[in-house]
């Protein structure tokens, strides 16, 4: 018996000793590395990158154009309709036909022809035209009036400050064409109902 005894301790001493071998060995390897020459360190966790300024976000500027009011009006009211230009033209360019007497060129008769006047003012426009035609660059009338009562025309001439030649220096040529066409076209007309004509320069009587 104690025989077997010295036989078992001689077979446990060594298996002993090879498990406490195994069991250092152990411990001293690298547990997250198989080879233990390996240097190599575990790789340090870097922060997040903190932003060194806020974000700004854009500005917008948004401009709205304001809607025209439209105006109504109230119930039970009428809006007159607005007149269109070409009526307005219509309205103010209504003209009437007249006979109007100019002289010749020798000075010796009062030759008729059909002129359009205005229908407002067809004495004073027709007064204006002869005016006009016997306006000349050394003879000039700057303003006229007429005005008739009684049947008599008085037509008030007004010579521009400028010019050359005055009424009296007229010829009996140029004074038949100019007071004798206005007397003769005056008198002709006979819806105007004139009679007789007076002729004044700034409200003083010209004697012809």
């Amino acid at each position: 018996m104690n025989k077997i005894i010295r036989q078992n301790k001689k077979y446990i001493f060594p298996l002993m000793l090879s498990a406490i071998a195994i069991a250092i060995g152990s411990c001293g390897s690298n547990p997250t590395s198989d080879n233990p020459d390996s240097t190599e360190s575990p790789i340090a966790s870097s922060p997040l990158p903190t932003p060194s300024s806020e974000i700004q976000t854009p500005q917008i500027e948004i401009t709205t154009t304001p809607t025209p009011t439209v105006k109504t009006a109230p119930l039970g009211t009428q809006t007159p309709p607005s007149e269109t230009p070409s009526q307005n033209k219509t309205a103010s360019s209504k003209n009437v036909d007249i006979t109007l007497y100019t002289s010749d060129s020798q000075c010796q008769e009062l030759v008729p022809k059909k002129v359009s006047v205005s229908v407002d003012e067809p004495v004073k426009d027709a007064v204006g035209r002869i005016i006009t035609e016997k306006d000349t660059g050394d003879f000039n009338i700057s303003n006229y009036r007429v005005n008739v009562n009684n049947g008599i025309a008085t037509v008030d001439l007004r010579l521009s400050p400028n010019s050359p030649r005055q009424l009296t220096s007229l010829s009996s040529c140029e004074q038949f064409a100019l007071f004798g066409s206005l007397r003769k076209t005056l008198t002709s007309n006979p819806k105007w109902n004139i009679k007789d004509v007076r002729f004044t320069e700034a409200g003083q009587e010209i004697v012809l």
